[in-house]
C-alpha cells in the first residue's frame, strides 16, 4: 500500500515537471514570435481623410473657452496631436497618463488636443478628473465625422504645414509613438515600413536562393 501510494505521487511529480516543461516550452515560442512579428504601430482605419492630404480647417471652441484653431499652415512651426476620446472608454482612459507624458516630451513642438463629442459637462469632469485641464479639449461631431472615427481612441498627427502625416487607433504608448516614426520615416503608417522591410527582405532571400 505504502509503495502504491509512492508510485502516485512519483508520477504526479513527473506530470507536474513535464506540463512546466510544456509551459516554459510555449512562453520561449511565443517571445520568438513577438521578436519576429514587432511592433505593428498604429492601426490606419479612417476612411475619411487620407494621409499626406491636407487637413479640412476647423475654427472650434474649447469647452473651457476660447478657439482651438485646426489645419493650415501653424505659425509656431508645431505639429499637431489630435486624440479622439470619450468618457466611458477604458482604453483611452489608460492612455491619459501617455498621452500627458508625450506632450511634455513633444513640448515647444507638438501641441496636443483632445477632441470628442457629447455633453459638455460630462466631459468638463472628465477632462478635471482626468488632470489634463492644461490642454485644449473641443467636442465637435464634424470633426469625428471629417476623418470617418469609428473606433477610440483614435489619433490624427498633422503636420506643421497643416498636412496629415499620420494617423491611426492608438491602445498603447508604442501605437501612439509609431504615428510620430511614420512621419519621421515620411511613410503613411508603420505597417507600410514593415511591409516594405519584409518585401525587402523576401527578395533578399529569393536573390541568395538563386545562387544556388
Amino acid at each position: 500500500m505504502t509503495q502504491t501510494l509512492a508510485v502516485i505521487i512519483a508520477l504526479q511529480w513527473i506530470g507536474l515537471i513535464g506540463l512546466g516543461l510544456v509551459v516554459l516550452g510555449l512562453a520561449r515560442q511565443i517571445g520568438v514570435l513577438h521578436n519576429r512579428l514587432g511592433p505593428a504601430g498604429a492601426l490606419m482605419l479612417s476612411k475619411g481623410v487620407k494621409v499626406g492630404e491636407p487637413s479640412p480647417k476647423f475654427r472650434l471652441q474649447s469647452i473651457e473657452g476660447g478657439d482651438v484653431v485646426l489645419g493650415g499652415s501653424d505659425a509656431s512651426g508645431q505639429s499637431t496631436l489630435v486624440m479622439f476620446v470619450a468618457p466611458d472608454c477604458p482604453v483611452c482612459a489608460s492612455l491619459i497618463p501617455t498621452i500627458k507624458s508625450i506632450a511634455k516630451a513633444e513640448s515647444g513642438r507638438t501641441r496636443v488636443i483632445f477632441a470628442s463629442d457629447g455633453d459638455p459637462e460630462k466631459h468638463r469632469r472628465y477632462r478635471a478628473e482626468k488632470d489634463i485641464e492644461g490642454m485644449p479639449y473641443v467636442l465637435s461631431g464634424q470633426l469625428g465625422m471629417t476623418y470617418s472615427i469609428g473606433k477610440l481612441p483614435y489619433a490624427v498627427l498633422i503636420d506643421q504645414d497643416g498636412i496629415i502625416a499620420s494617423q491611426g487607433l492608438v491602445n498603447t504608448r508604442e501605437h501612439i509613438e509609431s504615428l510620430f516614426e511614420a512621419h519621421r520615416m515620411k511613410i503613411a503608417t508603420i505597417q507600410d515600413y514593415l511591409a516594405l522591410k519584409n518585401d525587402g527582405e523576401d527578395r533578399r532571400d529569393n536573390s541568395v536562393l538563386q545562387t544556388y
